[in-house]
């Protein structure tokens, strides 16, 4: 039978392919002013090399939508206009080469409006993402159910759906966010069953880069390892960067994703004598540009450290201003703290070389 991913519809988005059991990409979101064409292009260059594959600008006037066109000769991943209550700047936006829309067909302004829309991305083959909040939740169904429920998100969801299929179209990509993330959990658990299209995965208004993080690990691990789920975005009040690296961590801790260094690091205790929280952020943050595909561990003293790095590839551990620098479990030599760090990018630059 597979996974549900496995079952959802392909859809093309740019150049890029979700559903189907393609792997999960990842999303992200300007917070530019989309009309600030090298503002925006700047951020999503740095999401780009952060590992973005998709990006999401908020496209609320037409200078927004029009600045779309220049916003692409400069960008490398397909982008989605993020649609608001006016389905002109759908309309503009897809004109300019969005390659894909967000919008809630119940507060686009009427069916006659979404049939304009529909009728605009069915001409350019422009699939379009259905987006329902918890938030934003109508009125009868928080009363049918009395209060907002994973049922009356699910239920709004397919009703946006069908008003699309509708109007002849199929090209579709659903999203259903709430800030709790049980409930979120639940309503992609019975969304899943119902529906064919692929589901863009988040948990809406998450909050700041630590909070966020914690929520929105729980809430799209419980989610993707029940194989639900085609694309994802970690929403965090930070830098989009750092929702970027989240989701690749996210990914690939449950083994949904491969390629990159995994860092590994001790939680440091009293035995420990360099600097291992300066030093563990240092590597992190270096080895970010290395295309390899292994675990590099970074332990606090001799006592454990070299057994604790035993799993992987490439380790340090450290001493009394000085540390040990460990390959396969075995140590390679000693170093001085001081050049802890440039001995282990020398090994890395070695090992990305094919030389150790």
């Amino acid at each position: 039978m597979g996974t549900y991913r496995e079952q959802t519809h392909v859809i093309r988005i740019g150049d890029r392919v979700i559903g189907g059991g393609n792997p999960i990409l990842i999303q992200s979101m300007t917070n530019t002013k989309t009309e600030d064409v090298q503002a925006t292009v700047r951020q999503i260059l740095e999401l780009e090399e952060a590992g973005c594959e998709i990006i999401r600008c908020t496209v609320p006037t037409p200078e927004a939508a029009k600045a779309i066109a220049e916003i692409k000769k400069q960008i490398h991943i397909p982008l989605v206009a993020d649609i608001h209550f006016d389905h002109r700047m759908a309309i503009v936006a897809m004109e300019n080469g969005a390659d894909k829309i967000r919008i809630n067909p119940g507060n686009i302004g009427g069916r006659d409006r979404l049939a304009e829309v529909v009728k605009a991305a069915k001409e350019r083959e422009i699939p379009i993402r259905v987006g329902v909040n918890s938030g934003s939740l109508e009125k009868e169904l928080v009363a049918k159910y009395g209060g907002v429920t994973a049922e009356g998100i699910v239920e709004s969801a397919l009703d946006k759906v069908r008003m699309i299929e509708e109007e002849g179209y199929d090209r579709i990509v659903i999203s259903i966010k709430s800030s709790d993330v049980m409930m979120c959990v639940r309503a992609h658990e019975l969304l899943a069953g119902k529906t064919p299209y692929p589901l863009h995965v988040g948990i809406t208004e998450a909050g700041t880069i630590l909070s966020g993080s914690v929520k929105s690990s729980v809430g799209l691990g419980l989610i993707l390892n029940q194989g639900i789920g085609d694309t994802i975005r970690v929403s965090l009040t930070g830098d989009p960067v750092e929702e970027v690296r989240v989701a690749k961590l996210i990914l690939r801790t449950l083994g949904l994703r491969k390629g990159g260094i995994e860092v590994v690091s001790c939680p440091t205790c009293g035995r420990t004598k360099i600097d291992l929280i300066g030093l563990a952020n240092q590597v992190e943050k270096m080895v970010m540009n290395y295309p390899l595909d292994i675990k590099v561990a970074v332990m606090g003293c001799v006592v454990n450290g070299p057994g604790e790095a035993r799993e992987a590839d490439l380790g340090i551990a450290g001493g009394d201003g000085e540390g040990l620098l460990i390959r396969k479990g075995e140590i390679i030599r000693k170093v001085p703290e001081g050049e802890l760090l440039q001995a282990l990018k020398e090994e890395l630059d070695s090992y990305g070389k094919g030389i150790l």
